[in-house]
């Protein structure tokens, strides 16, 4: 086994934000403990509300956040605002994905500055390849 290979297995945090516990739920089920057998396990900080996922971030250095999921339909503050602000906001931050109300929100994805997008309802298929090439795209650039 490779040094590198045994890096790749170090557990992922994953910040998951949404209003709705279902969404989140539905996150974290499509995804599943492993999404792939080449990355480590997946570890999920559930986020309710917009000044919790700052606080996760602003901690990134002893607990580094590896990926940010983030709902584009949370109230009373959406995950496509909190997405750009934290492109504006922190250095080097981890790649967000954004989920959108609908696949023509994919512009608001855009301007929010995420590292891709996907609509609702999640599709565990779509979403999973997703993650797995942000996340094998931060390790390659790391």
């Amino acid at each position: 086994m490779y040094d590198a290979d045994v890096a790749e297995r170090e557990t992922l945090r994953v910040l998951v934000y949404s209003d709705d516990r279902d969404v989140r739920a539905a996150v974290m089920a499509a995804l599943g403990p492993r999404p792939h057998p080449d990355l480590g396990p997946f570890e999920y900080l559930e986020v309710a509300t917009e000044p919790v996922v700052f606080q996760a971030l602003d901690d990134i250095r002893r607990t580094p956040i590896d990926l940010v999921i983030l709902d584009g339909e949370a109230t009373p503050v959406g995950g496509l605002g909190i997405a750009r602000q934290i492109k504006d906001e922190i250095f080097n931050a981890p790649p967000v994905l954004v989920l959108t109300g609908r696949p023509q929100d994919a512009w608001l994805a855009t301007w929010s500055r995420a590292e891709a997008a996907l609509p609702h309802p999640i599709d565990p298929l779509r979403l999973a390849e997703t993650v797995i090439s942000l996340v094998r795209r931060t390790r390659v650039a790391s």
